[in-house]
């Protein structure tokens, strides 16, 4: 009888409005939508690392951040990806470096492949886990908005999968060696036509800015061209080399 009375007065439903304002100012109700993102600070980020169970798990990649709760027992504390918990530690997922200075955002002196990488990486993260937000910082700026870092780092990646892309259509049409190795006889290279010879891959050394050789097979009216490098060992007209 009560409720029906307190329902039905003017006043009361006016008191119980106030009270439900009151409420929600206290505590106001977040809902995320698609075009807002959470911005973390690089302290706050460091609060999401697995050792409070109270906490999601939480990862930066590029500036951008995920939850990784659902993957705990490799991010979680004791985790062999622990060490990506509560940081953006970019280089990282291609350098190998899980210590010190090597858990860094900086990409600095990273080949173009290698920068590709770790846009893949972000990419898997994004299909893989649920984005939360953004890292203000290194590659987003305090209104979330990407910095040209950020800009620059993508358009490397970018430059670099052209350039594979090129790399891949120009080596097509010089048929690769085939290859194998075992433990009594070593490495090995053969063509089933033509002859092996090593060549230089000039788009892979400007990718990464180390020399880099391939086997190739070649007929034999092309062993005349400049730049084919014998194996050594190897007779010049045989099929199979030692590698």
């Amino acid at each position: 009888m009560w409720l029906k009375t307190l329902v039905t007065s003017p006043i009361s439903v006016i008191a119980l409005l106030v009270l439900l304002i009151a409420l929600f100012l206290r505590f106001p109700i977040n809902f995320p939508t698609s075009h807002s993102q959470r911005l973390f600070s690089t302290e706050e980020l460091s609060l999401f690392n697995g050792t409070d169970q109270g906490l999601p798990i939480l990862l930066g990649i590029l500036g951008s951040v995920f939850d990784v709760t659902k993957g705990k027992s490799h991010y979680g504390s004791g985790g062999g990806y622990n060490h990506f918990a509560g940081r953006d530690a970019s280089r990282a997922f291609v350098s190998g470096n899980f210590t010190g200075d090597g858990l860094t955002d900086s990409l600095r002196n990273l080949s173009s492949t290698e920068v590709k990488s770790v846009v893949e990486w972000r990419d898997f993260y994004h299909k893989s886990y649920k984005y939360v937000g953004k890292l203000v910082g290194r590659y987003y700026d305090s209104q979330g908005n990407p910095t040209k870092y950020l800009k620059g780092v993508e358009a490397k990646a970018a430059r670099g999968a052209q350039l594979l892309e090129k790399q891949k259509i120009e080596e097509a049409k010089q048929p690769s060696c085939s290859s194998s190795w075992s433990q009594d006889d070593g490495g090995q290279v053969w063509c089933d036509a033509g002859y092996p010879r090593l060549i230089l891959r000039p788009i892979e050394m400007a990718l990464t800015g180390k020399i880099s050789k391939r086997c190739a097979c070649f007929e034999e009216s092309q062993l005349g061209q400049s730049g084919l490098e014998l194996y050594e060992g190897c007779d010049y007209h045989a099929n199979r080399c030692k590698a």
